[in-house]
């Protein structure tokens, strides 16, 4: 059976923190039957094999590479909903890791939860002052709202997200004009929240990216215990306290071996696990540097 694929609405938004159009880069996928389909304008390096589905597993990496592909919007801005989606994935795959790698998941998913529940309240706000000034919103209201359904379809984007919980940029801009970011102490801000998913996403593509390497000659594959320890030493542990440091590398001493991992993207060899994980290293990549430069524009790499 063939299905159209979903496409993604112009997002507009009036305070300019998204442009009027999305970038060249047109993106369609297919998620009813699992397989992605992106096409992109002037690409070479997507026009490969759809992913496979990984029957009889919550973590898909079709998914993922999905919402990661569809989150860059404009020419330097994120989309907050496809990126928290791809987290949603990402989690998936930290549980499928076993119960101790599964623990740091949930610190992760309480991170998304603070920007969807930021967003939800931030709407119920907007509604009501608009129903008490008998505003009614109009049809073609822009922004867009975040769920908390973990869902991968994107069709009902005509949902309103309330002023700047749309993108990474226009959260950090409402934000900062509502006084809700403090520079000096702990707060459970967006930008604070988005700060801790952006180095935790550095560190799984740190990860992604080594576990993807083929042994040069002579060489073996180093196990994944050790090259997600060594990511995460070099990457988000000077963030975390000497206790978390310690448990964070006692739970990598129960990953599971390399097949485990061909497993979960769908992949017998480590030829093909390297083409798979590439794809999805370098989605991340260009996430993360748009989200690294609009915290850096506006001072926000070293929030408490």
């Amino acid at each position: 059976m063939v299905y159209s694929p979903i496409t993604y609405p112009l997002p507009l938004i009036v305070d300019g923190s998204l442009e009027n159009h999305w970038n060249t880069c047109s993106k369609f996928y297919n998620i009813k039957n699992k397989v992605l389909s992106f096409i992109k304008v002037n690409s070479s390096d997507d026009d490969v094999a759809p992913l496979k589905v990984c029957p009889g597993q919550r973590f898909q990496v079709a998914d993922l590479l999905a919402h990661l592909q569809a989150a860059p919007v404009s020419t330097n801005d994120v989309l907050l909903k496809p990126y928290l989606a791809s987290w949603d994935e990402l989690i998936k795959f930290l549980e499928a890791l076993g119960p101790m790698v599964g623990i740091i998941s949930q610190e992760i998913e309480s991170k998304t939860s603070i920007i969807r529940d930021l967003a939800q309240k931030a709407e119920k706000e907007a509604e009501k002052k608009m129903k008490d000034r008998k505003i009614m919103p109009q049809q073609s209201d822009p922004v867009l709202m975040i769920s908390h359904d973990r869902s991968s379809n994107y069709s009902k984007m005509n949902h309103r997200l309330s002023f700047g919980y749309t993108s990474s940029r226009s959260m950090i801009k409402w934000e900062l004009d509502n006084d809700l970011v403090d520079f000096h102490k702990h707060t459970n801000s967006g930008c604070r929240t988005l700060l801790r998913l952006h180095r935790a996403l550095l560190w799984l593509q740190s990860f992604l990216e080594e576990l993807g390497k083929d042994a040069t000659e002579g060489e073996h594959l180093r196990r994944p215990s050790d090259l997600c320890k060594e990511t995460y030493q070099r990457t988000l542990a000077r963030h975390h306290s000497w206790w978390v440091r310690k448990a964070a590398e006692l739970a990598f001493l129960a990953m599971p071996e390399r097949p485990y991992f061909y497993q979960l993207v769908c992949v017998e060899t480590q030829a093909e696990a390297t083409v798979v994980l590439n794809r999805v290293v370098k989605a991340i990549e260009e996430v993360y540097e748009r989200n690294e430069v609009a915290l850096q524009e506006h001072g926000m790499l070293d929030l408490p």
